[in-house]
């Protein structure tokens, strides 16, 4: 007879993903570690099918890679990454909001609503006002995973599927990087979401891309001058 009950099935791998995701950034799973099924399955009590799942998932997200005869490990923090991965989201994020806005702007001018925006436009708002809650009581914690979101829904507003895919492929250091400086980016950034929304509810595709594009240039200023900060030798 096993000494530990049998995990249950109900759990999803996107849920355990998430979990998953979440220990990795905050440090739990080391870069570099192994991510070993049966020990993960028993940590986060499922069974080993959403554990493989999510693996596989978080792979394409950058946060795992698979080795041949070792397994699954974390993959290296993006650091190294980091002035790379800045300059793809300033192109492709400028270009989900020019897009975005100008599938607003034909909507604008249609008689027929678009239940599907509509439906998006309410999960920006929540989102927005939760991460406003989340700053005001300094959970900064809570914040990378909300700042995410909300690109994912500008994106999906964007409704290019080739957007959607390449932001999802860089989405897990996206968030990885964002948590490293998010005390001292966060209260600032989110802001600039309502920004970057309302040009997009109007409708004003070139501001909309500018907006994002400045926000994601002011994001990875604020990220190099947190890692010089840091790298500075301190006086006593």
């Amino acid at each position: 007879m096993s000494d530990f009950s049998q995990p249950s099935d109900t759990s999803s791998s996107g849920d355990v993903g998430a979990r998953i995701r979440a220990d990795i950034i905050a440090g739990v799973h080391a870069p570099g570690a192994k991510l070993r099924e049966v020990a993960l399955a028993q940590q986060y009590d499922v069974s080993r099918i959403p554990i493989r799942e999510a693996l596989r998932s978080l792979e394409a997200e950058g946060l795992v890679e698979s080795r041949k005869y070792s397994g699954s490990i974390v993959a290296p923090s993006p650091v190294e990454d980091a002035e790379d991965l800045f300059e793809i989201r300033i192109v492709l994020e400028s270009a989900t909001a020019k897009r975005a806005a100008k599938r607003a702007a034909e909507l604008n001018a249609s008689d027929t609503p678009d239940l599907k925006w509509r439906e998006l436009r309410k999960d920006i708002s929540d989102i927005l006002d939760a991460g406003d809650v989340v700053i005001d009581q300094e959970r900064f914690e809570d914040l990378a995973v909300l700042n995410m979101r909300f690109h994912f829904a500008v994106a999906e507003l964007s409704r290019s599927l080739s957007f959607i895919s390449l932001l999802r492929q860089i989405s897990g250091k996206i968030e990885w990087l964002y948590s490293l400086n998010v005390t001292r980016r966060g209260p600032q950034a989110w802001p600039e979401h309502r920004e970057i929304i309302a040009a997009i509810d109007a409708g004003q595709e070139a501001k909309a891309a500018e907006v994002m594009a400045r926000h994601v240039r002011r994001s990875r200023d604020s990220y190099f001058a947190m890692m010089s900060d840091t790298d500075r030798p301190r006086t006593t």
